[in-house]
C-alpha cells in the first residue's frame, strides 16, 4: 500500500499533531483544511496517495460529501472522523464507501492501528497466485487486481472493505462465518455490542452482487450464528 495520507481536518492544531506523529511513524502526510483544498490536492497527488482520512464536519462542505465525491472516481481506502455520539454518522459513511470511521476525541495510536489494520487487508499478503480467480453464478472476482465484474461482463466497484469481506466469503463458501471473525478480519477489531458496522457492510456488499436484501441467495443471515455465502464457488489460478 502506498504510505502517503492526505487528511483533512479544519482543526489547524490536530492537523500539524496527526502529520508530525504519522510521519514519525514512517508515513508521508499531504494536510488540507476544507474541502475545496481536499479536492485539489486528491486530483493532484491521486498517483501517490495510499488512503484518505476525512472529517465529517467542515467549513465548505462535509466529510460524506467528500466521501461520495471520492468514490465516484477511485477505490482509495477512506478512515472518517465524526465528533458525533450518534451512530448515524458512522452509517452514512459507511453507506457511502467509507472503509473505516473513529470518534473524536481519539488517541493517534488508535487511528494508526486503523490504518494498519487497512493496510494489511488491502494485500501486504498479496493473494497466491494458485487463486486469483473465484466465480460464482457468473460474477468473477480477480484477487489480484481486486476487480469484480458481472456475469455480463461488467466491472463492479469495490471498496478495499467490500473486498476484503467478499474473499472472505468466497474463501470460505457454505461456512458460517460468526460476527466477530467477520469483524476482526475486515476491521481488525472486536464487534461492540451496539455497532452496527458490520450489518451495514453486509449489506452493501449485497448491493454490489445484486442480491435481495429481504430475500437474498448469495448471502444468507444465519440467525443468532453469522452469515454464509451459500453459491457454489470455482477457483482457478487464471
Amino acid at each position: 500500500m502506498k504510505r502517503t495520507i492526505l487528511l483533512v481536518d479544519d482543526d489547524q492544531k490536530l492537523r500539524l499533531l496527526l502529520k508530525t506523529y504519522l510521519e514519525k511513524n514512517q508515513f508521508v502526510v499531504r494536510l488540507a483544511h476544507d474541502g475545496a483544498s481536499f479536492q485539489a490536492d486528491f486530483d493532484k497527488f491521486r498517483d501517490e496517495i495510499g488512503l484518505v482520512i476525512l472529517d465529517v464536519m467542515l467549513p465548505d462542505t462535509d466529510g460524506f460529501a467528500l466521501c461520495r465525491w471520492v468514490r465516484q472516481s477511485s477505490d482509495i481506502p477512506i478512515i472518517m472522523l465524526t465528533a458525533s455520539a450518534d451512530d448515524t454518522d458512522r452509517i452514512v459513511g459507511l453507506e457511502l464507501g467509507a472503509d473505516d470511521y473513529i470518534g473524536k476525541p481519539y488517541n493517534p495510536r488508535e487511528l494508526l492501528a486503523r490504518i494498519k489494520a487497512i493496510q494489511r487487508r488491502m494485500g501486504l499478503g498479496q493473494t497466491p497466485l494458485q487463486q486469483r480467480y473465484w466465480r460464482f453464478q457468473g460474477w468473477q472476482l480477480d484477487g489480484v487486481e481486486r476487480r469484480l465484474t458481472d456475469p455480463q461482463g461488467q466491472t463492479v466497484p469495490l471498496t478495499g472493505m467490500d473486498f476484503s469481506l467478499l474473499k472472505l466469503f468466497l474463501e470460505n463458501p457454505g461456512d458460517v462465518l460468526d460476527r466477530s471473525r467477520l469483524m476482526e478480519a475486515t476491521r481488525g477489531r472486536d464487534l461492540g455490542p451496539m455497532d452496527r458496522s458490520l450489518d451495514v457492510q453486509i449489506s452493501r456488499l449485497r448491493q454490489r452482487l445484486q442480491d435481495d436484501g429481504k430475500q437474498p441467495v448469495l448471502i444468507k443471515t444465519v440467525r443468532g450464528a453469522g452469515y454464509a455465502f451459500t453459491a457454489e464457488v470455482q477457483c482457478a489460478p487464471e
